[in-house]
């Protein structure tokens, strides 16, 4: 079970920590050839951190170059799997041994309290990293049915150069979902951090040399989107990317391969989440519990945040004040005091607009019932959970992705009715569903159009299930699962032709 320091204790780490601010390629730490740099800020202070390297195309080329040698080397694409797993686990020792230092310097970048970092984001990195690592020995190819005559193998092989970029709301997390099962399959990895959250995908990567992992196979190019971005999709030397991050962006990525190599693109993207709560939901504080969390977890920065309130009119008046008395355990302060549930928003542009959004549901007739305002503390970046009660379907914060620590409810006079506005939305990435009648449970669930379903909680599934969106929260593939093995795997056919008319008569 992960154990939580002082606030004390977490301010004399930040204060010793020693900052990794240049780039990881081929097993060193590198300065960008340009020698751009760009600040990192802690969002709860406004406090430079340090400057990060702002890497372009040529770090990006540098990398894949080295990425590709090493793959063609086989030191780690050809090793046994056995022996990959191993070097897996080790990187999760390690990892182990430096959880509070991961822990805080995730807070640092990101604004996210050092509960979510020390308690979730930290042992759920390693935990993902490790469930992947044990599949590496244990994921079968197979045999076709293609009888006496012929033997038909399909093997699974490494695709070679896999990217991953990456967003700032789950640094660390979203860094395990991706080279978890690309490094099981044994290809060569380029990370690209979200530049607001660089660190602690750096410190990663000089942990797997530490562990073993061979030169090059690793590497991590800090930069910004039109930059590290860019070259990223468009290098012919790269086989697949995976992006999570907004759609706007996803769709940029679609168009770099259409006009590169064609190469492999897997996206998550964002969502507009819907909390359900039909008429027959008879535990509404189990239910309130769920849905505070489900739409203030990371202040609300997150892509399955439930952020519309679906309920049925006969419990909507409980189910309202059962909500605003679990607002009583959410605090708002320092994200380094494990006391604070809610810590800052991670940029002054997503603080700006968040608080352009409460401003536009308060003009469109929305009822504040909740928060509502900026949270004034020096140069932090904080805002008061907010919940806007009378939100109808044709507002734009029933519309849009906020990103932010707000909540819409929306009353329905039918659970046919809360369905219909349910599924009324561009995206399809998660959805939770609150019923005490387990037929309700299977019929709605099946009607609801996102990739993941959660009844009578909040829920992403965990690590053995698939991750990914209907509409335009997903494309290509799936994180999570032995699923998500597959994007990073080419599938070859090898057919050997056994019949008496194949065979050479000297054999």
């Amino acid at each position: 079970m992960p154990t939580l320091l002082t606030h004390e204790e977490y301010q004399a780490i930040a204060r010793d920590l020693s900052l990794p601010l240049n780039a990881y390629i081929n097993g060193k730490f590198a300065a960008p050839k340009s020698g751009n740099r760009m600040d990192t800020l802690n969002p709860a202070t406004g406090e430079k951190i340090g400057e990060m390297a702002n890497c372009g195309a040529e770090d990006v080329d540098y990398a894949v170059t080295k990425a590709r040698e090493v793959f063609d080397r086989g030191e780690w694409s050809r090793m046994h799997p056995s022996e990959r797993k191993q070097i897996m686990i080790q990187l999760c020792k390690l990892m182990q041994r430096d959880r509070h230092q991961l822990a805080v310097l995730e807070s640092l970048e990101s604004g996210k309290p050092i509960l979510e970092c020390q308690m979730t984001d930290v042992p759920e990195t390693i935990a993902c990293l490790k469930w992947h690592a044990e599949a590496t020995d244990k994921l079968y190819d197979q045999i076709s049915p293609s009888g006496d005559d012929a033997i038909g193998m399909i093997v699974r092989e490494p695709v070679g150069v896999a990217a991953c970029v990456l967003p700032w709301n789950f640094p660390l997390m979203m860094l395990a979902w991706k080279i978890g099962p690309a490094l099981s399959a044994g290809n060569s990895v380029i990370v690209k951090p979200a530049e607001q959250t660089s660190m602690t995908a750096l410190r990663v990567a000089e942990l797997a040399a530490e562990a073993g992992i061979p030169d090059g196979v690793l590497n991590v190019v800090p930069g910004d989107g039109p930059g590290a971005g860019e070259a990223i999709g468009r290098h012919d030397g790269i086989q697949v990317v995976s992006f999570t991050g907004s759609t706007e962006v996803g769709r940029r990525f679609l168009e770099y391969s259409a006009q590169s190599n064609l190469k492999r693109v897997v996206l998550e993207c964002g969502g507009k989440n819907p909390a359900l709560v039909l008429s027959d939901a008879h535990n509404l504080e189990h239910a309130a519990k769920h849905i505070v969390y489900a739409a203030l977890w990371n202040m609300g920065q997150n892509c399955t945040a439930n952020s519309r309130v679906i309920v049925h009119r006969d419990v909507k008046q409980e189910l309202v004040e059962r909500i605003l008395g679990q607002l009583r355990e959410w605090r708002t302060g320092d994200p380094l005091d494990p006391a604070n549930r809610l810590g800052a928003i991670i940029s002054a542009e997503q603080y700006e607009k968040i608080l352009g959004y409460i401003a536009t549901g308060k003009k469109e007739g929305a009822t504040v019932i909740a928060g509502g305002n900026a949270i004034k503390a020096g140069d932090g970046l904080f805002i008061e959970p907010t919940i806007f009660d009378n939100v109808t379907s044709d507002m734009t914060i029933a519309r849009e992705e906020i990103f932010g620590p707000v909540m819409a409810i929306m009353e329905v006079s039918s659970d046919a009715k809360g369905l219909e506005l349910a599924n009324d939305t561009c995206y399809g990435l998660q959805a939770s569903l609150y019923t005490s009648n387990v037929k309700n449970a299977h019929r709605y669930a099946r009607a609801l159009q996102a990739g993941t379903v959660s009844v009578n909680c909040y829920a992403e599934g965990d690590i053995a299930t698939p991750f990914g969106g209907y509409k335009l929260s997903g494309f290509g593939g799936r994180d999570n699962s032995l699923q998500a093995h597959e994007q990073y795997c080419e599938t070859k056919t090898i057919w050997i032709d056994l019949s008496d008319d194949s065979i050479d008569e000297e054999i």
